[in-house]
């Protein structure tokens, strides 16, 4: 097998991977091309890591308080494990310690392995999101719909946990050591709705487990194997499994319960019918590798397209899909109120804050386990953290990391780039602010910009504003919303102008929206709103 080195455009990203089996679908280079967003500070990574003496003091001082009896975590910052810690044990009685390598249950975060399996099959025209489940699992060709009106029950549906199946943690559980047999069986006693497919959020085990069973029968291959030739040995997880047993004993965490003032030990449950949902074991070394395989899809651009599954797939499980409740909530970590929404994509959940546009996690927990990954798409930063106690709680924990990174001033989003169009059209619109020119003002307008206002009361205006500020600059920073869209701000004499563009979808783009206008003494430009002032 040859390797190669996945590339970000804004940085490195430090994963090898083994391609032999995943042949990506390779586009064509679109005729209108823009220069990927990209960070502006170049001091940015410094910055991040001057977090991590905290971050360190924060997990461990968790561990203590949750009597967590070890942990394992990490932060990548694009595409590299930047920084690791381990604290505690991964054996009670031995007092084994852990490290980067120990190798822990993470539970339901493997539900995103097996929604990457999906798409995976999907992206080589073995299935279709939309086909009925049924056609791969025959036994749900019985399922009892909750009304005459329900439609069939989808992969899609079953991928964002919007199948109408009940809510099933304390169940769901429990079942993963079931044989195939025992799920068959199972099925063709048929499942109870808690609403009709396709119109609610409501996590489902027993939905991701049916995944499981889709992936085995499309591929012709067991669901460990599927996700072992495909995902796993391509991104160099070689820690990682379905199977317990599987795992050398020196680098097993074993996992725990905390009970009247001690720790229990629990049974390690084996992978059965139910693995698809829950079952996947890993070290935190190599969790950070498949971390950095997600943030590599951002952000698109027109790289070789190289990894086991493709970029646009990638996205498209970090995405929501299935929208669920906004809430209010406070955020201990940065005393102040804060709105959440957003819901799940493709085995992920997928919400925005109000600091945050776009963020991606999974938790796992498990009698004995508990997990947590999260990553911010536009910052290129992710979070993991392991732990051997049953349901390991740790968002609160995770907030108060983010916060820390937050402080340094490094986590801050890349900067859309600026279409050659758009840059164009800024040009010729600040030279039509500094001086009227008819022809000028043709040439840079869509059809409707003088039919939305007259072309000679743009032109009043911009008369009005000249002899109020007085002469002006060039131009100011450009602030790119996106690649067709921007303001800046013009220095002048007696003040300053903002200037606000949006090109229409025509080719070539030219100016279909345009604000000029005066800002008052002391004012800023307008900035991205926020929940809270900062």
């Amino acid at each position: 097998m040859r390797t190669f080195r996945a590339i970000l455009s804004a940085a490195t990203v430090a994963i090898t991977l083994l391609p032999a089996s995943a042949k990506t679908v390779q586009s064509e280079r679109p005729a209108f091309e823009t220069d990927a967003p990209r960070f502006s500070d170049p001091e940015r990574r410094s910055r991040l890591a001057t977090a991590f003496p905290e971050i360190d003091a924060l997990f461990r001082d968790f561990a203590t308080r949750a009597h967590v009896p070890g942990i394992a975590f990490g932060i990548v910052i694009d595409g590299e494990l930047a920084h690791a810690g381990a604290a505690g044990y991964r054996e009670m009685p031995s007092k084994a310690g852990i490290d980067s390598d120990t190798v822990f249950r993470i539970a339901s975060m493997t539900k995103s392995f097996t929604a990457m399996s999906i798409l995976k099959l999907r992206d080589e025209g073995k299935l279709a999101l939309d086909d009925p489940a049924e056609r791969y699992v025959p036994e749900l060709a019985g399922l009892r719909y909750p009304t005459s009106d329900s439609p069939l029950l989808t992969i899609r549906h079953l991928l964002s946990h919007a199948e109408g199946f009940p809510e099933d943690n304390p169940w769901g559980d429990r079942q993963l050591a079931v044989t195939d047999q025992q799920m068959t069986e199972m099925l063709r006693k048929g499942i109870p709705f808690s609403n009709p497919p396709g119109i609610a959020y409501e996590y489902s085990n027993y939905g991701f487990a049916i995944l499981g069973r889709i992936v085995s029968g499309v591929s012709g291959m067991k669901y460990r194997d599927y996700v072992t030739a495909n995902i796993l040995e391509p991104l160099g997880m070689t820690s990682t499994t379905l199977e317990p047993s599987s795992v050398p004993p020196a680098r097993l965490a074993h996992g725990y319960r905390w009970e009247n003032d001690q720790w229990i030990e629990e049974p390690p449950l084996a992978d059965g019918a139910f693995g698809a949902m829950g079952g996947m074991l890993t070290s935190m070394r190599d969790l950070s590798r498949y971390v950095a395989f997600h943030m590599s899809a951002w952000p698109p651009r027109s790289d070789p397209d190289e990894g086991p599954v493709r970029r646009a797939s990638l996205r498209e499980m970090q995405q929501v899909s299935r929208t669920a409740p906004a809430s209010v909530t406070t955020n201990p970590a940065n005393p102040s109120t804060e709105l959440n929404t957003g819901g799940y994509g493709f085995g992920l959940r997928v919400w925005q804050t109000c600091d945050f546009r776009h963020v991606v996690a999974h938790s796992g927990g498990l009698p004995g386990f508990g997990s947590h990954m999260r990553w911010f798409p536009e910052h290129g930063v992710g979070v993991i953290a392991l732990g051997n106690l049953t349901y390991t709680s740790w968002s609160a924990v995770t907030d108060e990391v983010i916060e820390a990174l937050r402080r340094t001033g490094g986590l801050r989003p890349r900067r859309p780039q600026p279409s050659p169009a758009l840059t164009d059209a800024r040009e010729a619109v600040s030279r039509l602010v500094r001086g009227w020119d008819d022809r000028l003002a043709e040439s840079i307008a869509a059809d409707n910009l003088y039919l939305d206002r007259s072309k000679e009361s743009r032109r009043q205006e911009l008369e009005e504003l000249r002899a109020r500020v007085g002469t002006c600059q060039p131009h100011g920073p450009f602030d790119v919303e996106n690649a067709l869209r921007g303001q800046w701000t013009m220095q002048c004499e007696r003040g300053a102008l903002q200037v606000s563009i949006t090109l229409a979808p025509t080719m070539p783009p030219r100016v279909q929206y345009l604000q000029v206008r005066a800002l008052e003494a002391g004012e800023l430009a307008a900035a991205p709103l926020t929940c809270e002032p900062r």
